[in-house]
């Protein structure tokens, strides 16, 4: 690290901290920590959307994967807007209309305070855990980079974090966002920039190559439900993504900072639609790398790991200032999403949770809950992160079961919104077979003897579980049994 980078890198961080202490006399309620002051910019709230959705695992997995395949994950992108359209028409009316800080406020509005916990409990589970991993991932990254100790980086990232984050509210998690979110695209901007000019015949060059060696390529056009396709891809991408806009508290909670539903719409889809441009342009770098090592004097370690190539070219050829601008985009790609779920925990955990017990609590003690559980979810996520440095496989599995929980959630809210039938029990055995179902397809592939002979790619599972929660809680509401009316004749 020469000093310019040093003094961008510590800009950035001075930059968050400012925020974070700019808005912390204002958070003297919970309404100001959990919504803002109503006053924030829909820009900023867009930004903050697109911030959220990025995180290490795409600054790093996206240049990684088309490195050393194609295009496939770039069919991901593509659904998000059919993901978009629908969140943003069913799904958002639905929160505005509830006007709770908590997205799982509607679920007990719906189905009963069981499905509340179910759902909120689910959500902290997963957040803990991505947390964890995104904390892991920029240790690995920015040790790849600068040789930075892992346990040091994951320490001192997750305290960082935490402070501006509880500091600040969720104002300054918005605002921090918003400048995350500008950096990474610079950041992604300039290193396209610089791989252009430093290879022979510039970007016409990449083309070419990546053209030839079918780099470009969006993955087969079969109907294969074994591999990754182009149609089963665009199919998880749908699923997926709509668990991320509709249902996830990290981006409900932004829909409801905005005065209206117009504008939280707006900021919804274009926030979402902003990742299909920047994460063509973290394939484009894939693909430029690949090139840039094939035709330039410039030769990686032999088996490097694909996931590892970008950090090793940002640390060996990347310029004094540029290397510098990536190293804080890739701390704004983990922090982003980091902060974000700080502070969409504390609230999840205040509404759902502890509001429940303490309908009482005046506001000075309310806002010591959410800070100290705020802190708490730091330490548990760092824990986490620390703990995969040793413990890879059994974390592995444990956000392999965490997934399966979270994905009976989608079908929850599904089925919720699209049927106005009530039914103590029916959401409850509908739910427990779609857990069932997610549980099945997930695992079979590990123990071949459970699979009933069918085969699936593990990127359906989600599809599956949820289309199975959604037509049995359906067809069980059309045929229960009505009630007889009260009264009468005789």
């Amino acid at each position: 690290m020469k000093t310019i980078d040093s003094i961008i890198i510590l800009l950035y961080l001075v930059t968050l901290l400012f925020l974070g202490g700019a808005f912390f006399k204002k958070n003297k309620s919970v309404t100001r920590f959990t919504l803002g002051s109503g006053n924030t910019p829909s820009w900023v709230v867009t930004f903050s959307i697109f911030a959220t959705f990025v995180s290490s695992i795409s600054y790093l997995a996206l240049p990684g994967s088309a490195f050393s395949g194609n295009w496939n994950p770039f069919v991901f992108s593509l659904s998000l807007p059919i993901a978009a359209v629908i969140a943003v028409k069913y799904f958002i009316p639905v929160y505005r209309k509830m006007n709770s800080p908590s997205a799982y406020t509607y679920m007990a509005h719906r189905f009963g305070p069981w499905a509340r916990t179910y759902t909120a409990a689910c959500y902290l589970l997963t957040q803990l855990m991505r947390i964890g991993t995104i904390l892991f991932l920029l240790a690995l990254a920015l040790n790849a980079i600068l040789g930075w100790d892992l346990f040091w980086v994951i320490v001192l990232t997750g305290i960082f974090v935490a402070l501006y984050a509880v500091l600040g509210g969720i104002e300054a998690v918005m605002w921090a966002d918003a400048i995350q979110g500008i950096i990474l695209i610079l950041g992604a901007i300039a290193c396209v920039y610089f791989m252009a000019n430093s290879i022979p015949g510039g970007i016409a060059e990449i083309v070419s190559i990546g053209t030839e060696q079918e780099k470009f390529s969006l993955g087969p056009y079969t109907t294969d439900i074994t591999l990754p396709t182009f149609w089963v891809v665009l199919v998880y991408g749908v699923f997926i993504n709509l668990q991320n806009f509709g249902i996830d508290q990290n981006y409900i909670q932004r829909y409801m900072v905005l005065p209206t539903e117009k504008e939280a719409k707006k900021a919804a889809f274009f926030g979402g639609l902003l990742y299909l441009p920047v994460s063509a342009v973290f394939l484009f770098i894939g693909t430029a790398l690949f090139v840039y090592y094939q035709n330039t004097a410039h030769i990686l370690p032999s088996d490097f790991p694909a996931d590892q190539v970008f950090p090793y070219f940002i640390a060996n050829a990347l310029p004094v200032g540029l290397s510098g601008l990536l190293v804080a985009a890739i701390f704004a790609a983990g922090m982003s999403t980091i902060s974000t779920s700080f502070n969409s925990m504390a609230t999840v955990f205040y509404i759902d949770f502890y509001q429940k017990r303490n309908a009482d609590v005046n506001e000075s003690k309310a806002i010591k809950a959410l800070y100290g559980v705020s802190f708490v979810i730091g330490g548990l996520g760092i824990l986490i992160a620390l703990a995969m440095i040793d413990v890879k496989g059994v974390l592995d599995t444990w956000w392999k079961f965490a997934s399966i929980f979270s994905g009976g959630m989608l079908g929850l809210f599904i089925l919720g919104i699209s049927t106005t039938k009530e039914g103590k029990n029916i959401p409850i055995l509908a739910t427990v077979l779609g857990v069932l179902t997610l549980l099945w397809a997930t695992l079979s592939a590990s123990f071949p003897a459970y699979s009933l002979g069918i085969k699936l790619h593990p990127y359906l599972a989600i599809v599956l579980s949820t289309c199975t929660l959604v037509v049995v809680g359906l067809v069980l509401f059309q045929f229960q049994q009505k009630k007889p009316k009260k009264g009468g004749n005789g």
